[in-house]
């Protein structure tokens, strides 16, 4: 006859320590408030004031630490610098029980909590969720702990969409936030935005170096470093990105675009940028500007035009990457004569007038003062009938803005991308639910996704030319606005007129030189 012997165990199966043990757990907690608000301040510190009391009352604990997080979200652990470091330490080997206020302060990630758990599990190690009154080394406690957790998600997923709902809401009434105490040029006064002068100027500098003086991000950038001067951050470490971002953002121009960027999953906070996946909204005399609207649109088709030249680009002096090369279509450069001799002087010329060792381009020479001349006489040629060219410019911006026929056929592009897309869903559960002939579906199929890719093609080269019309509108009222600032007549040089209306000047060898001027006029005079 068989017989079966029980030999009791004599330790625990998740603490691996034996049976009616005395031995002290050592224990940590862990606390995290949402946001930095004083408020929220207050409750991490009671949070941390409370556990660290809590658990030297027990005679059958060890206190560790209170490992706390300020200012973080509970849905993703990536960011969490004293969650990550509390987990390091328990799984190697310095903690035994970790407590925390709930579910939802340890993670509202489902996924987070279960891996987390488990991983902690497997090393006897226990976590105690307060609220829930719930013990992981509880063999019910998995269970329990899923359905928990998915509930905290959810409530994290339902915050998150009545957040965005409220913002998206803001955004559409043309409510605007400013995070003016990083933003240059603006603060806020008895709860008003308001232009902050002395920063301001720096603002305004930064627009004329570009513009005016020809400066790339970089130097400009270089330049404010040099001077001590604070970045948006206080900071005196300008960067080219700082410098870009503030010629680029339209709020300086007193508008506000809204949506830029949005929250594309909840769980990991990522922050995408907005091209179009969802709605954005532009308010327009938001709040005072710093610089005029002519200026910024100008300088915004400035950095167009210096993205197509490309490294090429130099920011030497105005002249630099505007001056053609007739023969070669290269740029001229900036060249000094006679360096070591009291003849030393500046000439332009052709960057490949001598590629080689010899003279390969037969375009002239030219002095600064030789194209500044020709400007002069080239403005006061251009305007000699003011009234008539502000007249056909009006004609031709009438022209460009109007886009009702375009918008029509986006519209109905866009009607049969959905229809297409559509016909080809239903073929496909079709084909799923009855077996079809292949050659039919595959025939049906293609003719679908041919006609799909067309219209889509079509709808693409419609918003093309829209976008074209629009931006060439912009420049036109530019070209406009700037002939009706200036005087009808110059008299000398103006640099501010040059950056402004002058696309390039090309120069021939024995032909006139040509200016090219914002995209319109095309005007030759014998070199």
């Amino acid at each position: 006859m068989t017989k079966v012997t029980v030999i009791p165990s004599t330790k625990n199966q998740h603490t691996q320590l034996p049976l009616n043990s005395h031995t002290l757990r050592r224990v940590a907690a862990y606390a995290r408030v949402s946001t930095l608000t004083d408020e929220q301040y207050t409750s991490y510190e009671a949070q941390v004031s409370y556990y660290k009391k809590f658990i030297q009352e027990r005679n059958d604990w060890t206190y560790i630490d209170v490992y706390a997080d300020e200012g973080l979200s509970g849905t993703s652990t990536k960011k969490r610098t004293q969650f990550t470091q509390m987990i390091t330490d328990a799984l190697e080997g310095k903690i035994d029980l970790i407590i925390t206020k709930s579910i939802s302060r340890f993670a509202r990630n489902t996924l987070d909590t279960i891996s987390f758990v488990r991983k902690l599990k497997d090393k006897g190690i226990e976590v105690y969720f307060e609220k829930e009154n719930l013990w992981t080394l509880d063999p019910k406690s998995e269970l329990i702990l899923t359905i928990m957790a998915s509930i905290a998600q959810e409530e994290s997923r339902s915050i998150s969409q009545n957040v965005t709902w409220g913002k998206r809401v803001s955004f559409q009434q043309g409510k605007v936030s400013f995070a003016y105490k990083n933003f240059l040029g603006y603060k806020k006064v008895d709860d008003k935005l308001v232009i902050d002068e002395d920063q301001a100027v720096i603002v305004r500098l930064i627009y004329q170096m570009f513009l005016v003086e020809g400066k790339t991000a970089s130097g400009i950038a270089n330049y404010l470093k040099a001077q001590q001067i604070k970045t948006p951050a206080g900071k005196t470490n300008w960067t080219k990105n700082t410098v870009i971002s503030i010629l680029t953002n339209e709020k300086y121009k007193g508008d506000a675009l809204l949506q830029k960027t949005y929250t594309e999953n909840y769980l990991e906070h990522k922050i995408v940028k907005n091209d179009g996946q969802i709605p954005k909204y532009y308010v327009e005399n938001n709040h005072p500007a710093i610089v005029d609207r002519d200026t910024w649109d100008q300088v915004q088709i400035e950095m167009k035009r210096r993205e197509k030249i490309g490294a090429h680009y130099s920011s030497t002096d105005i002249f630099a990457s505007k001056l053609i090369c007739g023969d070669c279509g290269g740029f001229y450069g900036k060249k000094k004569w006679h360096s070591n001799s009291k003849y030393s002087r500046f000439v332009y010329q052709c960057n490949r007038k001598f590629e080689k060792g010899k003279e390969t381009c037969h375009t002239p020479n030219l002095m600064e003062d030789d194209i500044k001349l020709k400007f002069i006489e080239a403005y006061n040629l251009t305007i000699k009938d003011k009234q008539q060219i502000l007249d056909d410019t009006n004609e031709v911006i009438k022209v460009l803005t109007d886009t009702v026929q375009l918008d029509h056929e986006i519209e109905s592009l866009n009607n049969e991308l959905n229809v297409l897309a559509e016909l080809m869903n239903r073929l496909i559960i079709e084909n799923s639910k009855v077996l079809m002939n292949n050659n039919e579906y595959e025939n049906r199929y293609t003719e679908l996704t041919t006609r799909y890719e067309q219209t889509k093609k079509n709808l693409e080269n419609c918003i093309g030319t829209r976008k074209y019309k629009n931006d060439h509108a912009i420049k036109m009222n530019l070209f406009r606005d700037s002939i009706s600032k200036f005087e009808s007549k110059l008299s000398q040089w103006n640099g501010q007129l040059w950056m402004l209306l002058v696309e390039d000047a090309t120069i021939y060898n024995n032909k006139p030189m040509h200016f090219k001027i914002n995209h319109r006029i095309s005007i030759g005079y014998d070199m």
